[in-house]
């Protein structure tokens, strides 16, 4: 059950901006123009307060959540089956086996849900099998069963209900001896003899089998209905008959409904692989998320998976990807970071240029491949660019970056400095926040030589909002520092009108590697750093520096 038009992700960095939200959205609008792929913009984290502002601004949907990107069960070649009821007889169930060359049925109920597997050895043991004549009865078999399994036609009775209760058997004795063995509620069959059939129906049989198309006499077809017994004829005979009936029990009787070893959709294939190995079942039920049947995992449909394949935008290092990514097919990387440390099996298209935001690539990507730029896709691309430049302040914003903001404005129809302004503000507003929405507004790992640390950055057009939440971060610094097990933390107070920041530290050392690498006199907490806003160009390459050396 394979989609041939495959599902790629665009997806940017966790913990994900404006300019990974965006950038990946409108990429995926771009690639979805040019590729018969259909490609689905996806996120790492939770959205920012001024993302949401920019999503609402252009009235665009905010991407899924994704956490993780290893193989799943349902990026596995997952079979169809048949999906049968649990009174289907056995014959039916033998009959579509044989005719669709399974080995396994699903056996479901009316919403979907799955309630047994019925398998061919199931069938088998249930033909081999010797049970007592009270088989029918026990199973609880419809009349519908029997007349099908013997091409039988209903002469009177109701095909609607359910054998109840006595034992099935053949008259082949006079009708004195009858008497002494045929019991109420008993099934029996017999030929055409008069005096047999009356016998029965006396003795309250609860149906007739008359074989070989045997005649029955008007004042028997009356007394049965009286009597509220069934009468059935079949053109087999009794030993054909006899051999026919077990095969009209609904397969619920013979059905595995205990113990059921099924997977989930979403399961990763990483997990259930041992489970497989251990248990030699032909076929694993897949469900999906609500507990209805989807088809079956088999072992060649476990060595057949597809890797989730990615385009990664905003980021080209693993500790800032999406989990999992050692296990996705990357096919593009989007960015305008220093270059990190994603490894890829095969050559892949890689495109990083030293400007301002991703978005201005995918602007020129537009550009370069002649479509045309929707208002929806122009604001969002330009917000991003303000966003990461800080409204054009950024020492990491290039004439390009300005251009392709004034041109994107331009098509959605926006002033800039009023627009950056009210995202800027939608993007701050610190005080009903918590500490860690704040912190993890903008969080990123990194790595230099074998220390590991974090930065963190949050935006504000007043100082007035950046002291109010600076209590908060620095109570909630050594917390963070911890749960991620790094050995440093920092974060940025950045305050766009001053263009300075404010940089928080913990960590052995944090504080006197900041000392170092910016010159700046420290307090007990940070250091005030004036003239530094950008984070990628400003501030992580001296760290790095200071760190490594």
């Amino acid at each position: 059950m394979k989609n041939t038009k495959k599902d790629i992700f665009v997806i940017g960095h966790k913990n994900p901006d404006t300019d990974s939200i965006c950038s990946a959205i409108a990429y995926a609008y771009l690639k979805n123009q040019l590729s018969e792929n259909k490609y689905i913009p996806k996120r790492a984290g939770q959205v920012s307060s001024e993302t949401s502002f920019v999503l609402q601004a252009f009235k665009t949907k905010v991407p899924t959540y994704i956490n993780d990107v290893r193989t799943q069960v349902k990026d596995a070649i997952i079979t169809e089956s048949e999906r049968v009821p649990k009174n289907m007889s056995l014959k039916n169930a033998w009959s579509i086996l044989n005719e669709k060359e399974l080995a396994t049925l699903a056996v479901v109920g009316d919403k979907g849900e799955l309630e047994g597997l019925i398998t061919v050895g199931d069938i088998a043991k249930s033909f081999m099998g010797v049970y007592d004549s009270y088989i029918l009865s026990n199973a609880k078999t419809p009349y519908k069963n029997i007349l099908e399994t013997i091409k039988g036609d209903l002469i009177t009775g109701d095909d609607k209900t359910h054998v109840t209760h006595g034992k099935t058997l053949v008259a082949a004795a006079n009708p004195d001896l009858m008497e002494e063995y045929i019991e109420p509620g008993d099934i029996v069959i017999l030929g055409d003899r008069y005096e047999s059939q009356m016998c029965a129906v006396e003795m309250n049989a609860s149906c007739l089998i008359v074989c070989v198309g045997g005649e029955i006499s008007p004042g028997i077809i009356r007394l049965a209905k009286e009597k509220g017994c069934t009468i059935i004829r079949t053109e087999y005979d009794t030993f054909i008959v006899s051999r026919l009936l077990n095969q009209s029990v609904p397969i619920e009787h013979f059905m595995v409904k205990e113990h059921l070893i099924t997977f989930k959709q979403d399961d990763f294939i990483e997990d259930i692989r041992n489970i497989m190995a251990q248990k030699r079942h032909r076929d694993f039920p897949v469900l999906d998320n609500n507990g209805k049947f989807i088809g079956f995992l088999s072992r060649h449909g476990l060595m057949n998976t597809d890797k989730k394949e990615l385009i990664l935008v905003d980021h080209n290092e693993a500790n800032q990807a999406v989990d999992g990514i050692e296990d996705a097919k990357i096919l593009e990387i989007i960015d305008h970071h220093k270059l990190g440390h994603v490894q890829t099996l095969e050559p892949v298209l890689f495109r990083n240029q030293p400007v301002g935001a991703t978005a201005t690539i995918v602007y020129m990507m537009f550009k370069e491949n002649r479509v045309d730029i929707p208002k929806p896709m122009a604001g969002l691309l330009c917000s991003a660019i303000l966003s990461d430049t800080l409204m054009y302040r950024s020492p990491t914003c290039t004439p390009i970056d300005k251009m392709a903001a004034e041109e994107l404005a331009k098509i959605s129809r926006i002033s800039v400095e009023a627009y950056a302004k009210r995202m800027f503000t939608a993007g701050s507003n610190l005080k009903s926040k918590s500490a860690q929405d704040i912190f993890y507004q903008d969080f990123k790992k990194f790595m230099a030589g074998n220390i590991s640390f974090g930065v963190g950055q949050i935006t504000s057009m007043t100082k007035e909002e950046l002291d109010e939440a600076l209590p908060r971060l620095i109570a909630f610094m050594t917390s963070a520092k911890e749960n991620h097990s790094l050995d440093m933390m920092f974060f940025m107070l950045t305050n766009i009108m001053e263009e300075s920041t404010y940089l928080l530290c913990a960590g052995k050392g944090a504080l006197e590697a900041v000392e170092n690498a910016f010159g700046n006199d420290i307090d007990e907490h940070g250091a005030y750093l004036k003239g530094v806003v950008s984070r990628k160009k400003q501030l992580i390459p001296k760290l790095m520096s200071e760190l490594q050396r």
